[in-house]
């Protein structure tokens, strides 16, 4: 098995810092780069038909926030949790960072495909029942998707 390219897919949980942890373990021990992706899904703002917010009744223009301020916010995010990770994680490896705007688990398979990635790992929430059938799995449609294998990291909490 030779392992020269891993995409860690993460987020703002510590599902996705402890799958980075175990990604950034495998890089170091084959010498591999890492491509580190976070996926920024839209944020859609509910209105209505008047334009005004439900819960505040004010419009978007109104309260001085506007769909591009709100994506300049989200990149940033993404850039703060990118960042956080290669400094905690990273040592001398040799990183290539995605920044994506859409669905994460499609938006994991595409930078797989561009990085050249041998291995994708990613965190999962475990989320179950309900829970599971109204957020989805971003870790089961990669797994689905994906033309590499994926490490799926499961995280148990402690109680």
């Amino acid at each position: 098995m030779i392992i020269k390219k891993i995409l860690i897919g993460i987020d703002d949980s510590k599902y996705a810092e402890h799958a980075a942890e175990y990604g950034f373990d495998i890089a170091h021990k084959f010498n591999a780069a890492v491509g580190l992706v976070n996926i920024v899904e839209p944020v859609i703002l509910p209105q209505s038909i008047s334009g005004a917010d439900p819960l505040t009744g004010m419009s978007a223009v109104a309260t001085g926030v506007e769909e591009a301020e709100i994506m300049d916010i989200q990149k940033s995010q993404s850039d703060n949790i990118v960042e956080r990770t290669i400094k905690k994680f990273a040592g001398d490896i040799t990183v290539t960072q995605f920044h994506e705007f859409g669905s994460s688990a499609d938006g994991i398979v595409k930078c797989s495909k561009e990085f050249g990635a041998d291995l994708i790992v990613i965190g999962t929430h475990s989320r179950t029942g309900l829970d599971r059938l109204l957020m989805g799995s971003v870790a089961e449609h990669v797994v689905r998707h994906a033309e590499v294998p994926v490490l799926v990291v499961p995280f148990k909490e402690v109680v």
